[in-house]
């Protein structure tokens, strides 16, 4: 809950989206569970390089987007942790370090109906996190159809989405809005 605080006063144009994840998380005793159709928290993880100029997106086999690793709490409401391990998970990498504690963005965005789970909502809680792009090579995990290094000037024409304006000061990758999910 501090941490969507201290994002809402860094970022007082988003303060919709935060208080609809303040009051989920209040009113809602499995926001972090997957099975809670009403909507449900998730974490995501913006990898870049330590350039700034890279980050690995995936080419999510469900929704056929690219979008930044990440994924579903299953129960667990440390979301830096859930980025961090579905960032592993969704990369293959090993040697991935958290940038910060701090949300670096945030998102609420519909899920169509697919595999028999209803239409819903993930309220997305992103971190910046850093590997070395020379280092390891990337693993695609069956959740993908791609998974790649791109560079940052090139992120928005992955998906033709707009570009969030609340991009920190550190030089950091631009965030994909405003595209609808498409199942394949």
């Amino acid at each position: 809950m501090n941490q969507l605080n201290r994002y809402k006063v860094q970022y007082p144009q988003e303060y919709e989206n935060v208080d609809a994840m303040i009051h989920l998380l209040r009113e809602q005793k499995n926001c972090f569970d997957r099975d809670n159709w009403e909507g449900h928290f998730t974490g995501s993880a913006w990898v870049v390089d330590s350039t700034r100029n890279w980050v690995i997106l995936t080419h999510h086999r469900k929704l056929g987007l690219w979008l930044q690793l990440g994924g579903h709490a299953d129960g667990n409401s440390n979301l830096i942790d859930v980025a961090l391990k579905e960032a592993k998970e969704e990369s293959g990498l090993t040697q991935i370090k958290v940038l910060s504690n701090e949300i670096f963005d945030l998102d609420i965005h519909k899920i169509p109906r697919c595999d028999g789970d209803p239409t819903h909502f993930h309220y997305d809680v992103r971190f910046v996190l850093e590997a070395d792009r020379l280092n390891e090579n990337l693993l695609m995990s069956q959740e993908s159809h791609d998974v790649d290094w791109i560079r940052i000037d090139l992120v928005w024409e992955k998906n033709f989405g707009k570009v969030s304006s609340n991009l920190p000061t550190m030089n950091s990758p631009p965030v994909i809005l405003g595209t609808e999910p498409k199942l394949e």
